[in-house]
């Protein structure tokens, strides 16, 4: 399959990019932050590694106080919102990138062929650079949990 966009290195500046909330607010860059961030990208709430990764971050949120974590996929707002809410996750932060790809085509996550964004981790430091990244290289693995938390840790 095509994925679209750069292969994103440590060092690299935090690209840009425009997505929404599940308040149908714009997030960009700017809007996440300008401490540390962990962007957890995913195919689809609707699978079981997606849920688990995502209900796994949120579990992570009380020992990591001063770094924001953020779940980009392309399911829409409205069922990130209703899976947020059935699953009670509150404190990771949906961003929805449906409307253009432009999360997908700026980190290099965009599976053209299927409309989706791959498996990826990604560190952001209070600089914007990127402090760690993983691209998952199967779409049914788990991604390095472990290593991305000590990155953020160690980042914050």
């Amino acid at each position: 399959m095509t994925v679209v966009g750069p292969e994103l290195k440590v060092g690299d500046k935090a690209p840009d990019f425009e997505a929404v909330d599940n308040g149908l607010k714009t997030v960009t860059l700017g809007t996440t932050g300008n401490g540390v961030r962990i962007f957890s990208v995913i195919p689809s709430l609707d699978t079981p590694v997606c849920d688990a990764q995502t209900k796994r971050f949120e579990e992570e949120t009380g020992k990591l106080p001063n770094v924001s974590i953020y779940t980009f996929s392309m399911d829409l707002p409205f069922a990130q919102k209703r899976w947020c809410g059935a699953m009670g996750v509150d404190h990771v932060k949906m961003v929805s990138d449906h409307k253009s790809g432009s999360f997908g085509e700026a980190y290099g996550t965009l599976i053209k062929d299927l409309r989706i964004l791959s498996r990826a981790i990604f560190v952001v430091d209070k600089d914007n650079k990127i402090r760690y990244v993983e691209y998952v290289k199967e779409v049914g693995d788990h991604p390095n949990y472990e290593a991305a938390l000590a990155a953020a840790k160690a980042a914050a």
